[in-house]
């Protein structure tokens, strides 16, 4: 069976064409997202959807003039992040990036949105979550006066692909959201409307793979997140099996079959009533890109040439990873999930160790060490035992010494996802589980 995934991501936009009896694919694509729109708001993280969806259909038309055997369509994309539309299925808003800050933004009374839920519900959400970012839209009184519902970004592609003027979202997309129960697959709605926002906005959920409408023929399936889409995509139904991805952010994936959560850990339902349960650093592998900002500006001014500088970083760590009492670095440069105003930091510090070689070392170790500590609050909650790691992103494809501390730390074998493009392999997948 030829499926097509699409993977609607934060950079880029990945299109492949899986072969799913013979696991291969057959061809992929990758373009630039490239529509961040501006703004004079530091903390304001939007792109334009219209054009997403512009860009990802041009390259779709492509790929069914080569592929005319295709049999059906999966979609996956960006979690947390929603956009506005109307009675006509258009969107009525930017797509507010699940990097968006405004959900801390102290503007009620010296409080944010994010304080305020956890107050007033005993609820934990993050900035950058959709039922986060409507809440401030409420209170400040900027939710579009034609909008009637909200979706993420994968979910308006199935609606411009079937033609279709209401989403339905996943329960792995809704649970992105905030605010939903992920034992009884629906929202909290009592919640929703104490805190001020009309349940009638909220999209429809399924917790099926389900057909939303056909495109040039073929059946499109609802979409799936792009972390359980990845998980899918590189782990399938393995349990004891962790999925590391280093790419903007950090994160860790494990199967279990019940839900916990504790401390920034959170269960994410995927199917057949199994949940992922996910750990999230917010600086992840852009840690790595700071240091090396830090290095090529020093290059710069010393004289040398702009140019990236990751070979070079990677023959540095290399060659600290055996040094003794090494610099420990904190890598929390963006705060947590849970406490976004938490900062970095470099300690044990001596002058034989720091060096540019340990610098860069305590530097990937660190971005490690904040996923490893994650997965001992699992470990403690559950008692999942890690065996095997399955490493995706290309933070982590192209950095055998980011491969080499992962293993180490977490005592387990390391092997790389089958598939480059993990989402978009698993939004085929889970597509093609529909049928």
């Amino acid at each position: 069976m030829k499926v097509i995934g699409i993977d609607i991501g934060t950079t880029t936009i990945s299109l492949v064409v899986l072969d799913t009896e013979k696991k291969a694919v057959l061809e992929s694509r990758t373009v630039p997202n490239g529509t961040f729109i501006r703004t004079e708001k530091e903390w304001e993280r939007i792109q334009n959807p219209d054009r997403i969806v512009e860009k990802a259909m041009r390259e779709l038309k492509e790929l069914r003039k080569a592929y005319k055997d295709v049999e059906t369509i999966g979609l996956t994309g960006q979690m947390h992040g929603i956009l506005y539309i109307d009675e006509d299925g258009n969107c009525v808003s930017p797509l507010y990036t699940w990097q968006d800050g405004r959900g801390n933004l102290p503007e009620f009374d010296g409080k944010s949105v994010v304080c305020l839920v956890k107050e007033e519900t005993g609820f934990s959400i993050s900035t950058g979550y959709g039922l986060a970012t409507h809440l401030y839209h409420c209170k400040k009184n900027q939710v579009p006066k034609n909008a009637v519902s909200f979706c993420t970004i994968s979910d308006y592609l199935g609606m411009k692909l079937t033609g279709r003027k209401t989403p339905i979202v996943h329960i792995s997309n809704a649970a992105s959201l905030g605010l939903f129960d992920s034992e009884k697959m629906m929202f909290y709605i009592d919640t929703i409307h104490k805190l001020g926002m009309d349940p009638g906005q909220l999209p429809e959920v399924t917790d099926e793979f389900k057909i939303l409408g056909y495109y040039d023929g073929i059946p499109v399936t609802v979409a799936l997140g792009d972390n359980q889409a990845s998980f899918l995509g590189s782990v399938g139904f393995q349990e004891n099996t962790l999925l590391l991805n280093m790419g903007t952010g950090g994160q860790i994936s494990v199967l279990s079959d019940k839900p916990f959560e504790e401390g920034g850990i959170e269960a994410r339902p995927l199917a057949r009533g199994k949940y992922i349960l996910v750990g999230a650093s917010l600086c992840g592998g852009r840690a790595y890109a700071v240091l090396e900002k830090f290095f090529r500006t020093f290059v710069v001014q010393a004289g040398g040439e702009d140019k990236a500088l990751y070979e070079v970083l990677k023959k540095l760590a290399r060659a600290a990873m055996n040094q003794e009492n090494p610099v420990e670095v904190s890598t929390l440069f963006n705060g947590t999930r849970t406490d976004p105003t938490l900062r970095g930091s470099i300690t044990n510090i001596s002058e034989n160790n720091f060096t540019p070689e340990g610098i860069t070392y305590g530097v990937l170790h660190g971005m490690i060490k904040e996923l490893y500590d994650m997965y001992q609050q699992i470990h403690q909650g559950t008692g999942i035992q890690v065996s095997h790691l399955v490493a995706s992103g290309n933070g982590m494809r192209k950095n055998k010494v980011l491969q080499e501390i992962s293993s180490e730390m977490f005592g387990a074998d390391l092997s790389l996802a089958v598939y480059q493009e993990e989402a978009a392999c698993g939004a085929a997948v889970s597509s093609a589980m529909a049928f």
